[in-house]
């Protein structure tokens, strides 16, 4: 039986330095992400750009992360993430010094619309993780991988605008900053690839036996997991509508139809490449030791979806709900309260993913989903009569339970299938920026405390599809290259 305990500062451990070299990857992914966002009055004046143009690049920057993310798992499940993330830091370091360069307002939305790319990063590690660890550390380690590298986009916010207008200066300093992160990725790309390994030594690194979608075990995981992917190409149409002249006129109506057109056609064919991975399955059934139960992904995937979802959706508007509930309050201040909902990941992250591995992964979950719910509706009744430290330690300890759940939700997701653990990983990652798409879309509409408001409603649907959750126990199997078939620990 393997111990809870790990020590970090033990690098002499293969694990731990594994571990190490892949929040760094995943750090290095965020600020790359996230750079452009705190040197938004630098870009603009630089190009002459209007608020609707700028709103434009925050939305490109998230629309090919959704795809992005089911595309990266069945890249890291089939070639292995030593390679995948070497290759995903050096083309995304190449894309980064390609946006400072750009020199008109077109090249620098494609540019930061490819960029949404690097937002995949995070399934890559998970993969990686969850091979170096075992199932009673699995949580705290996942946890730390990804608190500590989703700690990029606070660092990105705290480091971009020094570095462009101290070290560097000058109207082009902006330029010279992205760029100078950039060049960094590229060089840690090839570090991480001299470094990283797929697998401690001697362990069997399991591939998915067909590529092009999840290999499911029943007839009827087989229509669920069909139903789990409309919501992605739902929210890719409400992104194209937000685009269109309907939201920011960024794109022609023209355009926009082409690309519901072309999304349409993507899920058809991804629809067929699903059925032929699974064709086998639906005509002859899967062997019993082979058998899992997708509908552990679907509940990662929605509970994912409330977590993450809600947590991008907070922080990108919680310092203006600062400034506007509390008049006065500065700039400073209200940017001050609004990071301390992200930088609970340090923190929360890992202790979410260090109580499942302790106390249960579904009632741990449970647990914290119900917590965020309660969390929101107190975050809904806040207003200009509550002392400002008593809104902030609201907002503070709904973050906790947010950030913990996606902990939680990543102590399960390689607990499912070893092998597809990538595409698994990929489609709840996936899952949650729809949730943060979903409830941005739903801001747009409401104030503020009908937004938390409707989290905790969606929250409330989510600790009820969490109670379907089977408690990950025993053992899962795979099948070596001679027909072996391998155990792994679960408990």
């Amino acid at each position: 039986m393997s111990s809870h305990h790990l020590n970090l500062l033990d690098v002499s451990q293969p694990s731990v330095r594994t571990l190490h070299l892949a929040w760094f990857a995943f750090f290095l992914t965020f600020v790359m992400w996230f750079a452009h966002a705190p040197l938004k009055p630098l870009i603009m004046q630089s190009f002459q750009m209007t608020e609707d143009q700028w709103k434009a690049l925050l939305i490109l920057n998230v629309a090919l992360t959704i795809p992005a993310r089911i595309v990266i798992g069945i890249l890291v499940d089939r070639f292995g993430p030593r390679v995948v993330y070497a290759l995903l830091l050096i083309v995304s370091g190449l894309l980064c010094i390609a946006f400072a360069a750009a020199r008109t307002f077109e090249q620098l939305a494609m540019l930061r619309f490819m960029l949404g790319f690097v937002g995949a990063g995070f399934v890559i590690g998970i993969r990686l993780v969850g091979e170096w660890f075992p199932a009673r550390q699995v949580g705290l380690a996942e946890g730390i991988y990804g608190g500590w590298g989703n700690f990029g986009s606070a660092a990105a916010a705290i480091l971009m605008p020094t570095v462009a207008l101290t070290i560097f200066g000058g109207e082009n300093g902006w330029r010279y900053a992205i760029s100078a992160i950039g060049a960094f990725a590229i060089g840690y790309g090839v570090f991480f690839y001299s470094r990283a390994r797929n697998t401690p030594k001697g362990s069997t690194y399991f591939k998915p036996k067909k590529s092009g979608g999840l290999e499911v075990t029943s007839r009827r995981d087989f229509y669920l997991y069909l139903a789990m992917n409309i919501p992605m190409y739902l929210i890719l149409a409400v992104l194209a509508w937000r685009l269109s002249p309907a939201g920011v006129a960024l794109l022609s109506q023209t355009t926009t139809y082409a690309l519901c057109g072309v999304l349409c056609i993507l899920c058809v064919y991804q629809f067929s490449q699903i059925h032929k991975v699974n064709r086998d399955m639906l005509q002859k059934g899967a062997p019993e030791h082979d058998k899992y139960k997708f509908s552990q992904v679907a509940v990662l995937n929605l509970a994912y979806f409330v977590a993450f979802g809600s947590e991008i959706a907070v922080v990108s508007m919680l310092p203006a709900f600062f400034m506007d509930t509390f008049s006065g309050m500065s700039i400073a201040m209200a940017g001050l309260l609004g990071s301390s909902f992200a930088i609970m990941n340090l923190v929360a992250r890992p202790g979410g993913g260090y109580i499942s591995d302790r106390f249960g992964r579904r009632r741990s979950l449970s647990i914290f989903i119900f917590g965020l719910m309660l969390g929101y509706f107190i975050m809904s009744q806040i207003s200009s009569a509550w002392p400002v430290a008593l809104a902030a330690a609201a907002v503070v300890a709904c973050s906790f339970f947010v950030q913990a759940g996606t902990g939680a939700v990543f102590a399960i997701v390689p607990l499912v299938k070893r092998r597809m653990t990538g595409q698994i990983a990929g489609m709840a990652g996936a899952y949650g920026n729809v949730g943060g798409v979903t409830y941005l879309t739903v801001y747009s509409f409401v104030d503020a405390g009908t937004f938390f408001l409707f989290i905790a409603a969606t929250a409330l649907v989510a600790f009820a599809v969490v109670q379907m959750l089977d408690e990950p126990a025993g053992h899962m199997t795979e099948v070596l290259a001679d027909g072996t078939i391998q155990k792994i620990e679960l408990t």
